[in-house]
């Protein structure tokens, strides 16, 4: 069977290997993601793909994209809420409350539109997987990124919340926690957390790597090898989990 799957945040870095990989199945694919020049790049390289530039955050540009979705197609099959940003770094007493909310708002109202969608629609057909994109900073505690922190555990609180509204109907909702994932989101992190710290981004990124049991980064490929793996039947009977794809962190806390 083709797959239906839309992807928010995905004309670049993890979303945009989401939606390369999904395609190589067959899927039918549609995007959307706030960087305009992004999503051109992503239209010219794989025209057959639905993509757009709604605001996540924004419930009338998202109603309008999701609803153009699901008239084209008729239903979804796999709709992976990655949208996502990485806020601001510093201690909590020096953060705007500005910038807080911005944080919470993309990672957690913008998941929060997309799953209320996709819920209603997999409800109706009794099937479809609901994929969020968490982080290894929705199990740890996070210095210097406490928006960030407080996004990802609630995106695990949605997780398990809509596995067991939706599990009855038929539907399966998880979350893939990804540790440092290589490229240039997890480089503008660095920049933020080398401002916020006064360390070197050479001293901060040999941190994270002797954070992990496994001493290394991961790519954005591990991220979707394991997005497919939930979206293929052999995981039929996962629901409600958070899988980690990050070498086993052991801490966030610095090393």
């Amino acid at each position: 069977m083709t797959q239906r799957v839309v992807i928010t945040g995905g004309a670049a870095g993890i979303g945009r290997r989401l939606a390369e990989r999904f395609a190589t199945t067959g899927a039918r694919v549609a995007i959307c993601d706030a960087d305009a020049e992004a999503v051109a790049a992503a239209v010219t390289s794989n025209p057959d793909w639905i993509a757009e530039t709604p605001d996540v955050t924004d419930e009338s540009a998202m109603g309008a994209f999701l609803n153009s979705v699901e008239s084209q197609w008729g239903g979804v099959d796999v709709v992976c809420a990655n949208a996502g940003t990485g806020g601001p770094a510093g201690l909590i007493e020096e953060l705007d409350y500005s910038d807080w909310q911005a944080c919470l708002s993309v990672n957690v109202h913008g998941a929060f539109l997309t799953c209320r969608w996709a819920a209603r629609i997999m409800r109706a057909q009794g099937a479809g997987l609901i994929l969020l994109t968490s982080s290894t900073a929705g199990l740890f505690g996070y210095p210097y990124r406490s928006p960030y922190a407080a996004a990802k555990w609630a995106i695990v609180g949605l997780t398990k919340t809509l596995a067991m509204e939706l599990g009855p109907a038929g539907v399966r909702v998880n979350a893939i926690a990804p540790g440092a994932v290589e490229g240039d989101r997890m480089e503008r992190v660095l920049t933020n957390e080398a401002r916020a710290t006064g360390k070197s981004i050479e001293a901060l990124r040999a941190e994270y790597v002797r954070a992990t049991s496994l001493r290394s980064w991961v790519s954005a490929n591990d991220i979707a090898d394991t997005a497919l793996f939930l979206a293929s039947p052999a995981a039929r009977k996962i629901s409600g989990q958070v899988l980690t794809v990050d070498g086993h962190t052991e801490t966030l806390a610095p090393c």
